[in-house]
């Protein structure tokens, strides 16, 4: 075994935050103001939006997974629920994601490969047969093609005699973060914000326990922002959402108790626990001094997280079970309502089964052993704490002051601002762990010469995308192709009409086996594709 090299920068202990917020060596009475603290379940949140935090209802363990073919996926949803898994976590591939049918040139050399193909509504009945759409709640992880896949699951609830009513579960459905931090949009930001409006209007009303939106800021943490920003970008991006649905004429006391928010958890264990309780409150008090929400379930901010994301390293992989520890950790005692921990080998593959009940045991020795879920918001009144996420939360208004003063969300992503933002936040945490200034333990300090076993490798199955083919291809053939056209020009006409609701037709494309490729089809040849616009400062 070979000693661990010598660090080329010492490695310290900061007095700042990752976001950089100064953090004192101890801290007294003084700092902070007990009715700022509040009570569980109280506004403004502080401290959690339930009385009885997760004795009243553990948070819900939602393993995110999905590749290949909707068998191979089904056969690794049976296994994670038969260990104790509690919810579905749907990973989708890139062609699914970004609107292209299998047989696409665009989308053939990526089927399956970073989540399951869902081309059409065959494909779906696979990917859920045998599960209880009732008693499961079913997350998915897709925005470009958001509406679609809802739609797709709400036919394959029509088909199964599944009451739409009893359905729960979530669809990220955030568009705006796809412009600045992951990529997969389709449409113009202006029509892609309709059809975000029309599927949570119509998620109110037909599936009132589904979450039609995951305002996420995971996806512009991991592309480079701060905790602060973070949290900061999700809530302007929830305030513009909220403002489309008002303007559509929505009640804002009814869809607002259907908004939801995913983040990922960082390894700044504190940062990370004050990052929630900030949000939470800020969220509420926006949602009552803004707009005038009274219904307290409408002020609250609910929130799912992942455990993992770019905290995860390839060099010395199994460190990743502790950091995964640590944050999941940081989860509860921020109060989150549901929780993925990532496998400890997804810096570099799909996880193994070994893999992933490991990461499912995480959350489950730390709920049922570690006795930290045993009382609501056990870190509150902790001096520091509270004085953090005070300090945290002036930081947040502070940033979407400065969206405000620009002009809003929308025409930032538009001119590219936010963007180049995001973007230069990004480079200064690569210098920052390039210069080894941020310790990343195996990485830039505490390195060894020699990796150590990874363990099991997970391979795909090299006749994944020619099977998908064979299917999709089947099914094109079996179909009702007079339907197929006839339920595409009727989505074609809706979309002209501004206010007309498109998740109906939408379904009925779904029912008659129409392609994710065509419904898009369909919609670009209308609205046009999105044009990212190019910035040098």
């Amino acid at each position: 075994m070979n000693a661990p090299e010598r660090p080329e920068v010492e490695a310290r202990l900061a007095n700042t935050s990752p976001s950089g917020i100064e953090v004192p060596i101890q801290v007294g009475p003084e700092a902070i103001g007990s009715e700022r603290i509040g009570r569980p379940g109280e506004y403004p949140f502080t401290r959690g939006i339930f009385s009885d935090g997760f004795r009243g209802r553990l948070w819900t363990i939602r393993q995110y997974s999905g590749f290949g073919t909707a068998e191979e996926s089904n056969e690794r949803y049976r296994f994670l629920l038969e260990q104790g898994q509690t919810g579905l976590s749907v990973a989708l591939d890139l062609p699914t994601q970004c609107g292209y049918d299998p047989v696409d040139p665009m989308a053939t050399p990526e089927i399956g490969k970073v989540g399951v193909s869902l081309s059409n509504l065959a494909e779906a009945e696979i990917l859920f047969d045998g599960l209880d759409l009732a008693g499961i709640s079913t997350s998915f992880t897709i925005n470009g093609t958001a509406a679609i896949v809802y739609a797709m699951y709400l036919a394959v609830a029509d088909k199964r005699g599944v009451a739409r009513a009893k359905l729960t579960g979530t669809i990220q459905n955030d568009i705006l973060k796809e412009y600045v931090a992951r990529g997969t949009w389709i449409f113009p930001v202006r029509p892609s914000m309709r059809l975000i409006a029309d599927s949570i209007l119509y998620s109110n009303e037909q599936t009132p326990r589904f979450n039609p939106i995951s305002i996420a800021g995971a996806h512009v943490r991991d592309a480079g922002c701060t905790a602060v920003e973070e949290m900061a970008y999700t809530l302007a991006n929830g305030l513009a959402y909220v403002d489309e649905l008002r303007a559509r004429g929505g009640d804002i006391e009814k869809f607002a108790k259907r908004l939801s928010f995913f983040f990922y958890v960082h390894m700044d264990f504190f940062e990370e626990v004050c990052k929630f309780r900030a949000g939470r409150r800020l969220w509420a008090r926006l949602m009552k001094e803004r707009y005038g929400v009274s219904d307290p379930k409408a002020q609250h901010f609910r929130f799912g997280v992942v455990c993992g994301g770019s905290s995860l390293v390839a060099p010395q992989p199994h460190n990743n079970i502790v950091r995964v520890a640590v944050e999941t950790m940081a989860a509860v005692m921020g109060g989150a309502q549901s929780i993925f921990t990532a496998a400890f080998d997804e810096a570099f593959q799909i996880p193994t089964e070994f893999s992933a009940e490991l990461a499912l045991r995480t959350q489950q020795m730390i709920a049922y052993e570690s006795g930290i879920a045993r009382t609501v918001d056990p870190l509150g009144g902790s001096y520091f704490v509270e004085q953090h996420t005070d300090r945290m939360e002036a930081a947040m208004e502070q940033v979407m002051r400065e969206i405000d003063d620009y002009g809003g969300v929308v025409k930032a992503i538009e001119n590219g601002w936010l963007q180049m933002r995001i973007a230069r936040r990004a480079l200064e945490r690569k210098m920052k762990v390039d210069s080894g200034e941020s310790v990343v333990v195996g990485v830039n300090h505490f390195r060894r010469t020699e990796t150590g076993e990874i363990g099991e490798q997970f391979r795909l199955d090299p006749n994944a995308a020619r099977r998908v083919l064979e299917k999709y291809e089947r099914v094109r053939s079996t179909r009702d192709a007079h339907a197929v056209a006839r339920t595409l020009a009727r989505l074609t006409d809706a979309s002209r009409k501004e206010r007309e609701n498109l998740m109906p037709y939408l379904i009925d494309c779904c029912h008659a086996y129409a392609t994710i490729g065509e419904m898009v089809g369909a919609l670009k040849r209308e609205w046009g594709e999105f044009a990212e616009p190019v910035r040098l400062s």
